[in-house]
């Protein structure tokens, strides 16, 4: 019977809890727009909960899970903390910390801007490390994309100075059938620019390997031997002459040993290799991609023999290269006017 009660006052409790969540007008999310921006109104007091999409100096975008983006501002009486657990107040971070890709909840009033005054901010601190290290990965991205569109700029403002001319080419292919030759083939030609302009843009964020290569250790060892040194710096030479390049470095172990000290063992191997890349290339740290230790997973031989155990005692590195600045650069003919009839 007791058994019976609790299945028909958990359904209840459940309703009651609904219908209280949904008449409270205290302090609600503005769902009134499935997508888009919110404008918030002068004075109202509201409570927004999202992903912070877009950082600025004193304002930020959140876009909640219906889409709806709001802006918020921040002044110097915001609070900005993680949420606290249990007879705990949460940690204060500087306003900086509010970074691209962290879930917050943000309490405020609408400043008369349509955007909304920030008067808390709160967050986990798993969900920070998590921005960061997608804010340490995105940064170097953009950078990269920056340069390659000054480089590209050049090109489309050819493109767009021969789509320009169409009009009067094609004034002039009325009169001779040349030059409507000669002004297609013009469109043609700024056309297949823009498109091979706008296929570089969208590779900036492919890369492709260009060179794979893999040093050996000694058995529990992850010294370099001097055979291994000399392959580390062929590779480094290739990175360095690269354009858009980053480097993958994975640790491995034979079985010899627990899996925990096998795990430890590849992870310092691939330690030394980015080490020795650092100190004796200068490879920048943002060029290579977090190393990592798999331990005796993975093996390219068989451990049983002697020879397959010393050839799974390695660390592999891939050199990659972004196709976007490695792809040649669009290239317009404006064709040749031919001679009327």
């Amino acid at each position: 019977m007791v058994f019976t009660k609790q299945k028909l006052f958990a359904p209840a409790v459940l309703t009651s809890c609904l219908l209280v969540f949904a008449a409270s007008p205290a302090i609600a999310q503005d769902t009134s727009t499935p997508s888009g921006a919110r404008t918030v109104a002068s004075g109202q007091k509201m409570k927004v909960k999202g992903v912070v999409t877009r950082r600025d100096a004193d304002t930020f975008t959140v876009r909640d899970m219906n889409g709806v983006d709001t802006v918020v501002r921040l002044d110097d009486r915001t609070s900005v903390k993680t949420k606290g657990g249990f007879l705990r107040s949460g940690d204060n971070y500087a306003q900086t910390q509010i970074l691209r890709g962290l879930n917050v909840e943000i309490e405020g009033r609408g400043n008369g801007s349509g955007e909304l005054a920030a008067e808390k901010i709160r967050f986990n601190e798993s969900d920070l490390r998590v921005a960061r290290a997608v804010e340490s990965r995105a940064a170097p991205l953009e950078d990269r994309a920056s340069n390659t569109e000054a480089k590209l700029t050049q090109v489309e403002a050819n493109a767009q100075r021969l789509s320009g001319q169409l009009d009067e080419l094609a004034a002039v292919s009325n009169a001779a059938r040349g030059g409507a030759k000669a002004a297609q083939e013009t469109a043609d030609a700024a056309v297949a620019g823009v498109n091979a302009t706008n296929e570089r843009i969208s590779a900036l964020d492919d890369y492709e390997p260009q060179t794979v290569a893999a040093v050996n250790f000694r058995s529990g060892s992850s010294i370099l031997s001097t055979d291994s040194k000399t392959k580390l710096d062929e590779i480094a030479t290739k990175a360095l002459n690269a354009k858009g390049y980053v480097l993958e470095v994975s640790g491995f172990a034979d079985t010899n040993g627990s899996l925990e000290r096998n795990r430890v063992l590849s992870q310092r191997r691939a330690d030394a290799v980015i080490r020795y890349l650092v100190e004796n290339h200068s490879i920048p740290l943002r060029r290579i991609v977090t190393p990592y230790g798999f331990g005796e997973s993975n093996p390219v031989a068989d451990n049983t023999s002697k020879d397959g155990r010393a050839q799974n005692r390695r660390v592999e590195i891939k050199l990659l290269v972004n196709k976007g600045l490695t792809a040649p650069s669009p290239t317009m003919n404006p064709g040749t006017s031919g001679s009327g009839n």
